[in-house]
């Protein structure tokens, strides 16, 4: 493994990041479908974060980061009462590797248990530093399956500083793959946002699509080109507009208005440049077929030994 590449990414200069965190109090972890966030809140900086949105009811800044205490052992509590094993996943809501992680360790604690108990995991993040954890990605997938995701969004690396300021360069995250890929570990991507007049262009989805060949992904998802927009996540959004972008802001409103779903107009022919791309390198890319992958528990049975 390279050297220095677990480390967790720099801050980047105009950051807004903050290691504000406080701790509270929980009686369960796992949601009922099986999802599970250690933390609440984020530090990346993303601007299209649609975790931001008010619907979820978060009763803290959002850069105030909530790390729910003792999480590894509430897990364990759930998990020994369960009678039949299944894929827990987590990432969908607050990447489990945010940069407090690096010292609390709360998310490594956590894929403990899941390789303690036989379950299966797909962990889903934007930084490098889950490149710690590669034992125990390949100690879970020794026992059941484990699947490492990432989001790519932009080949360019100084629009990727503006879209996602605070996590690692998309070909840092592109060579995580590959380190994964080495390793043992399958992956998927989640390619997006692909935002509107901005990086809704089919030359980045090709060089995006080419380092998914290249570094062997099992599934790619997308939910088609585009974003969505509502209630807190509009407003952050539109003032990052305003900060790079002068001129877009406007462009959004006339366009979509206030809308939930802001298609690319390029959308059709994105998809069709997604699909050819994904039959041509044998990736796994229908939504459904991808979900089914990541949902599937698989128990991996002990190899005997002859002598």
């Amino acid at each position: 493994m390279e050297a220095g590449i677990t480390a967790p990414p720099p801050i980047r200069k105009g950051s807004t990041h903050s290691r504000l965190m406080h701790y509270a109090d929980y009686k369960t972890i796992l949601s009922p479908k099986n999802g599970m966030n250690i933390y609440r809140g984020c530090t990346h900086g993303c601007i299209y974060c649609d975790s931001r949105s008010t619907c979820y009811q978060m009763k803290h800044e959002f850069e105030d980061i909530e790390v729910k205490r003792n999480a590894a052992e509430i897990l364990e509590s759930q998990l020994k009462r369960r009678r039949q094993r299944c894929m827990i996943s987590t990432g969908a809501m607050c990447d489990p590797y945010i940069p407090l992680e690096a010292t609390l360790k709360s998310t490594r604690q956590c894929i403990e248990v899941i390789e303690k108990y036989g379950f299966g995991l797909t962990i889903l993040t934007k930084s490098t530093l889950a490149l710690r954890d590669v034992d125990l990605f390949q100690a879970v997938q020794r026992k059941a399956k484990c699947v490492v995701q990432t989001t790519l969004t932009t080949h360019d690396p100084a629009l990727c500083q503006i879209l996602e300021p605070n996590v690692a360069l998309t070909h840092e995250r592109v060579r995580m793959l590959e380190i994964m890929r080495d390793e043992g570990i399958p992956t998927v991507v989640w390619l997006g946002p692909l935002l509107p007049f901005i990086n809704d262009s089919a030359e980045n989805l090709q060089r995006l699509l080419e380092d998914c060949a290249r570094a062997k992904v099992h599934g790619i998802l997308c939910f088609g080109f585009g974003m969505t927009l509502r209630e807190g996540n509009r407003e952050y959004f539109y003032r990052k507009l305003d900060q790079h972008f002068p001129g877009i802001k406007e462009k959004y409103m006339e366009t979509f208005g206030n809308a939930y779903s802001c298609s690319s107009p390029n959308n059709e022919r994105l998809m069709a440049i997604f699909r050819a791309a994904c039959q041509k390198y044998g990736i796994l890319w229908k939504t459904g077929e991808v979900l089914d992958y990541l949902g599937t528990f698989e128990r991996k049975e002990p190899q005997l030994r002859l002598f």
